[in-house]
């Protein structure tokens, strides 16, 4: 990866208002221990992250981020591969207070909300 690698997140339809995808997509919950789940888009495509997610969970598409946007707001992105998803990248948000977290949030929606969907699954 380097700075303008983009990282694929899937994205659940209650995370999008008004066409657009609302910042919680892009903050991690408390089961998430701190870290955000994306792709590494030099690894896979939009729209093959979104089939391999779909295997087991549901998305209606997919957005982006890049590293440098992450690093604008402070956040480690690192690779995290599983035996079956080598793909897997953490945006890591455990050093941050829970308002921190909600700033780089709303920085991180409003640049993939500018780039726009890279895979939409509805019409």
């Amino acid at each position: 990866m380097d700075s303008q690698t983009l990282l694929y997140r899937q994205i659940s339809e209650p995370w999008v208002r008004e066409n657009r995808v609302t910042s919680q997509a892009f903050k991690p919950t408390g089961k998430d221990k701190g870290y955000l789940s994306t792709y590494d888009g030099d690894q896979i495509s939009a729209e093959d992250a979104w089939h391999h997610f779909n295997e087991r969970y549901r998305s209606i598409g997919v957005m982006a981020l890049s590293v440098q946007e992450c690093a604008q707001v402070c956040l480690d992105v690192r690779a995290d591969p599983q035996p079956d998803f080598p793909e897997h990248v953490i945006i890591d948000f455990t050093d941050h207070s829970r308002n921190q977290q909600k700033k780089a949030a709303g920085h991180l929606a409003r640049n993939a909300n500018e780039r726009g969907w890279q895979y939409l699954a509805r019409a």
